[in-house]
């Protein structure tokens, strides 16, 4: 993973309530983006690298020249992706609230996608 970004505003003041951490991460240069079972083995295996308890993992592949969208709804909150096989990319979203630090499915994500470039953007949700 090569560039992280976070807003300085969102995290000098401490927040009143802040339920989690919000990862947006941008995969480019992606493999696998067309795999619906090997994306929902991915979700859950991060999951389980945050400690995360799944509820659920639903997909939908959009056939065989589209790509996968897909959620593992957490007792926690959600890990989200959506895959663009045509231009090797993929939007992956992490939320997670309680004691799971969802910086810890970085390497899950990196480990299967295997992107030539990596952005994640941090928000501290409340």
């Amino acid at each position: 993973m090569d560039a992280r970004s976070t807003d300085p505003a969102q995290t000098a003041q401490a927040l009143p309530f802040a339920p989690g951490l919000h990862l947006l991460v941008d995969l480019r240069e992606c493999r696998g983006l067309r795999d619906a079972e090997g994306i929902g083995r991915v979700l859950r295996e991060a999951a389980a690298a945050c400690d995360a308890t799944v509820l659920d993992v639903m997909l939908h592949n959009f056939g065989e020249s589209g790509g996968i969208t897909g959620v593992a709804l957490l007792a926690e909150s959600h890990i989200s992706i959506h895959t663009w096989p045509e231009t090797s990319y993929a939007a992956i979203d992490i939320f997670m609230c309680g004691s799971c630090d969802p910086r810890r499915a970085l390497p899950v994500l990196d480990k299967w996608f295997s992107p030539g470039g990596t952005r994640i953007t941090e928000y501290q949700r409340g």
